[in-house]
């Protein structure tokens, strides 16, 4: 599934050694200068890394392994949602204000499409200065949050990442549109889980009425100033929602999941410019989570 030389600009480096040189560096986060020379070149390990979180390399490993373990129904449909914040270290600042530059060579099997379309599809997102590197300011400093659901077994089923400050309540609709299984055989990717969980953070009518328009159970407490003006209006306030307090219990699994990827070095505190980049990072994370389950 990793890309092949297109025998143009002479033969590459193993796949194996680079992988092993970008593991190395996902769990000490050393400087890329500072690998070992067992790994090769710092700088061909560093640009394959690049190259695999701009065109999406990361994400069709990830994808091909969830569709794997969900073909023999290995995957606890019961996720959850949270978020954690991630500190930047401050030379995770100064990325240039352009966008980086597209990708043109294609993936392997990938569709034959112009060069221009091309360049277009793989151009990296970024460049609008901090906000769009998802750094964001707070008394702390420099953070980054990354948004995550996970299924029952603690391994994340999609991941986003977004400025610090930026509230969990607005990326929840988008990390549940990220969650894509695919199927081995035939049919259409799997997007609906069986139930979702979230903290009171998620608990809004926006989220609420989207679970309800896609038909998924949820178990989302109510935040107190909401119980107290429905409790004000009286028979107008209407019903409260339903709340499963044992389902609510195994929230934790998104909790462990978050403790897992910042077991990674390169991810508990972020070094990377580029925001996708960083994105690319905390992926490769996961897919050593799914691999080691």
């Amino acid at each position: 599934m990793l890309p092949v030389s297109n025998n143009r600009c002479g033969r590459w480096r193993d796949h194996r050694q680079v992988i092993n040189g970008i593991i190395h560096r996902l769990g000490t986060g050393v400087q890329w200068r500072e690998l070992p020379e067992r790994f090769g070149p710092w700088k061909t390990v560093h640009k394959r890394h690049l190259r695999w979180s701009a065109d999406g390399t990361w994400e069709r490993l990830l994808h091909h392994l969830q569709a794997v373990a969900d073909a023999v129904s290995d995957i606890d449909w019961a996720i959850n949602v949270d978020s954690t914040s991630i500190r930047a270290h401050q030379h995770a600042a100064g990325a240039p204000r352009k966008p980086p530059p597209a990708l043109l060579a294609g993936a392997k099997g990938a569709a034959k499409i112009s060069s221009r379309a091309r360049a277009h599809a793989l151009q990296p997102p970024g460049g609008g200065g901090a906000p769009g590197e998802a750094l964001g300011r707070s008394r702390g400093g420099l953070t980054t949050k990354v948004h995550l659901a996970s299924d029952g077994q603690c391994r994340p089923l999609a991941l986003l990442v977004t400025p610090g400050q930026r509230a969990d309540c607005t990326q929840f609709i988008p990390v549940m549109d990220k969650i894509r299984v695919p199927r081995v055989g035939s049919g259409r990717p799997r997007r609906l889980p069986d139930s979702v969980s979230a903290d009171r953070a998620y608990s809004n009518s926006k989220i609420r009425a989207y679970l309800r328009r896609r038909g998924i159970s949820h178990a989302i407490p109510e935040k107190r100033d909401t119980i107290a003006a429905r409790e004000h209006r009286g028979s107008r306030g209407g019903r409260p929602p339903g709340f499963d307090t044992e389902r609510y219990a195994a929230r934790n699994t998104v909790e462990r999941a978050v403790n897992k990827l910042k077991q990674f070095r390169a991810v508990a505190t972020r070094y990377d410019k580029r925001a996708y980049v960083f994105l690319g990072s905390v992926t490769a994370a996961a897919i050593l989570i799914w691999l080691r389950s």
